[in-house]
């Protein structure tokens, strides 16, 4: 036993690892003070907070280097770790167990089949207890996401900590994300909190490994530039979708390529950070670069030629505009003349060339009765006096009485929201439009083919809501009369579920404008 009853592991262990991982230090310190046998150990530990924080890194980056030094003199130190998360059953968790702890020992002979927590126990205590150790031998048992195993009983975790009542040598370590209160049964448990990283721990971090040095900067300088490009991201991003370390990582390293890119052509220098942030404004807006799964959809300019957002930047020198590959390649230069259109234009072509004409014209019927009064159907859709539909003609509202423009001015509807309206006030609509919409439609007829004309209608219909509603382009919103669950109750309220760019663009793949057909 060494002269002095209290003895930290030493100074260079505990100096290497902090440096090894940054803004954690005081929880390397109080674990090596609850681990090391001529310290404070105790009989189990709790290390819990969030995903990647540091918890399993440190516990084994912590034990490796305990092994590693006392092999030499002094206090002994063994340790397995257990993940749980690769568990598929408790009898896979134990035998896993058992298994590392012979392999941390040396043990000759292989344990037997372990399927409870008494054979556990039992196979422990051969290795560890009736063996002779020395005094200042200490076994550390890791349970990585034990809060995670699979078909744990209720009593797992509490036999688990009552391994170190069995077997004094034993500290159990838990390691969890959240732990409930008191959830290993136990009188005191000591516990350590991993709390996220802070704006500066993140920013200090990423300052221990910085980027290559740019070809038109010194080093320190760049040192300096991304020192404040990775405070720039962490405010733009990590309380959106940067909050864990890697996440962040990834981020600064996917934006660093784009963000450099104008002082690598020469337009900024390293120095213009504020010029700099504005260029890459679009990258720290596109989500894509946080996770590539996301299909986003390509815009089209004028000239037809598709563009993609994650390429253009708002770097702006002598009246062009400077693009990025994704390749982070040379910059490729564009007209500023070309605007862009809405992205939703593009999805409503494609709306139009995926759905068919009964639900074309079923859909913009429904943002019709939507969007119009009741009141006016019969002004706009009925054929008694015309022999075909009244159009709008322009703008109803502003004009005064006197000829003037009226005081109060009113917000088009086609702005607001949708309201609900019934089936049966959309069908009716649909029948007034639809010979005029679509020419090819065959007019049900009175002859003798009449009733299967209006059968195939009647069906083709159908089929076009259930369509609309698979999709989410049209909404039930009420149970229809009495609380009739039949989707095609005439009483029940639907409510188009696409906006104005969708109508517009679906409208005019029929021919229709459909803002002449709105009351405002």
């Amino acid at each position: 036993m060494p002269g002095s009853l209290f003895q930290l592991p030493d100074e260079l262990v505990l100096t290497t690892l902090a440096q090894t991982f940054p803004c954690r230090d005081t929880q390397i310190r109080t674990l090596a003070t609850l681990i090391y046998p001529t310290a404070a150990p105790c009989q189990n530990i709790i290390l819990y907070g969030t995903e990647s924080t540091g918890k399993t890194a440190v516990a084994s980056g912590l034990l490796e280097l305990l092994d590693e030094k006392n092999k030499e003199e002094g206090p002994t130190v063994k340790f397995a770790i257990v993940n749980s998360i690769e568990c598929i059953t408790p009898r896979y968790l134990f035998e896993s167990l058992v298994g590392r702890v012979a392999d941390a020992l040396q043990w000759e002979t292989r344990p037997p089949r372990c399927e409870t927590v008494s054979q556990l126990a039992a196979e422990l205590s051969k290795m560890l207890k009736y063996t002779p150790r020395p005094e200042t031998f200490r076994f550390v048992l890791v349970f990585d996401g034990i809060d995670r195993q699979r078909d744990a009983p209720a009593t797992l975790l509490p036999a688990l900590a009552r391994l170190s009542e069995i077997i004094p040598c034993i500290t159990s370590v838990f390691i969890v994300t959240s732990p409930q209160a008191n959830f290993l049964r136990t009188p005191f448990v000591n516990s350590i909190h991993f709390p996220n990283y802070t704006k500066a721990e993140f920013v200090a971090i990423l300052a221990t490994s910085p980027p290559p040095v740019l070809s038109s900067a010194t080093k320190e300088e760049t040192t300096d530039l991304w020192t404040r490009f990775t405070g720039a991201v962490h405010d733009a991003l990590a309380r959106a979708a940067s909050r864990t370390l890697p996440a962040f990582r990834h981020a600064c390293t996917t934006l660093w390529p784009r963000f450099t890119a104008p002082i690598l052509a020469g337009t900024h220098g390293p120095h213009e950070f504020s010029k700099l942030l504005i260029a890459a404004r679009a990258h720290f807006q596109d989500e894509r670069l946080l996770d590539p799964g996301i299909v986003a959809i390509t815009t089209y300019s004028k000239t037809g030629k598709t563009t993609d957002p994650l390429a253009v930047t708002t770097s702006q020198q002598n009246g062009d505009v400077k693009t990025l590959g994704r390749d982070g390649g040379s910059p490729v230069e564009q007209s500023t003349d070309q605007e862009l259109k809405p992205a939703t234009a593009a999805a409503g072509a494609d709306l139009a060339t995926l759905l068919p004409i009964t639900a074309r014209i079923l859909l913009l019927a429904a943002y019709l009765a939507s969007h119009n009064p009741t009141r006016h159907d019969l002004t706009l859709f009925s054929t008694h006096h015309h022999g075909r539909r009244r159009k709008r003609g322009g703008l109803s509202v502003g004009v005064g009485r006197g000829g003037g423009r009226s005081r109060h001015r009113k917000i088009a509807r086609k702005l607001l929201g949708a309201h609900a309206f019934a089936l049966e006030r959309m069908l009716a609509i649909f029948v007034a439009v639809r010979r005029e919409w679509d020419p090819k439609s065959t007019a049900v007829t009175m002859d003798s083919d009449a009733t299967m004309d209006s059968d195939a209608m009647d069906s083709d219909i159908s089929m076009a809501i259930a369509t609309l509603a698979s999709l989410r382009l049209l909404t039930r919103i009420g149970g229809g009369v009495a609380g009739s669950a039949d989707p095609m109750d005439h009483g029940g309220k639907w409510r188009v579920n696409v906006g104005w760019e969708v109508i517009k663009g679906l409208g005019r793949s029929i021919g229709v404008e459909v803002d002449e057909w709105l009351i405002e």
